[in-house]
């Protein structure tokens, strides 16, 4: 069995996410602020609700997180998922309440929601299309829960996984190597959400 690193940095959605991931199959979850711990896990999840930089700071708080969370994804390989924000600090930089540098390990700008549609609201709040680019991991078309205000810009199309449309395309999901992120909820996407979140923790990428 996989042992599973879910960081807690004071992510909203963490709870939800953890109770998504047991019942979509994985038997050892550990909810956890400890770098150690995020350093010698088989899979690494990274929640995030709320302010890009909010979350960044406290993420980068937490005394060696960031430096073992990038031991083990980007020099070891160890599969990570991140989800909403969790995503969107995978980017360079995130423009929510000024600039704020993202740890940069797929390049892109996170950016305000604009849609081009003015009956599309902000945030894109509710259920919406995933549409696949080519063949992503894990990913399959479906519906997903989305509530965000903002979206990453992908600085490279081939790490964009997914879109979905809200006045225009918004990217759903991104992917390079052993990281996938999705700006889709899978704790609240039901079956398709549990469905991914399967897929992950049997991903051998």
């Amino acid at each position: 069995m996989s042992a599973i690193a879910l960081i807690d940095y004071g992510a909203g959605n963490l709870h939800s996410v953890h109770n998504a991931l047991r019942k979509a199959g994985a038997d050892d979850v550990t909810i956890t602020a400890d770098a150690d711990v995020v350093a010698k896990a088989d899979r690494i999840v990274l929640p995030g609700v709320g302010a890009f930089r909010a979350c960044r700071d406290a993420l980068v708080a937490i005394p060696g997180m960031v430096e073992a969370m990038g031991e083990a994804v980007n020099r070891r390989g160890t599969p990570f998922l991140g989800v909403c924000v969790g995503m969107q600090l995978l980017a360079d930089a995130g423009e929510e309440f000024g600039r704020h540098e993202g740890l940069g390990w797929i390049p892109g700008t996170v950016r305000l929601v604009e849609p081009a549609d003015p009956a599309a609201k902000v945030p894109h709040m509710g259920w919406n299309d995933v549409v696949l680019h080519g063949t992503p991991p894990l990913l399959e078309a479906g519906e997903a829960y989305f509530l965000h205000s903002y979206h990453f810009d992908a600085a490279d199309p081939a790490d964009v996984a997914a879109t979905t449309d809200h006045g225009g395309p918004l990217v759903a999901a991104v992917a390079r190597g052993t990281i996938i992120g999705c700006q889709f909820h899978p704790e609240k996407s039901q079956r398709y959400g549990l469905s991914f979140l399967s897929r992950f923790l049997e991903w051998r990428p």
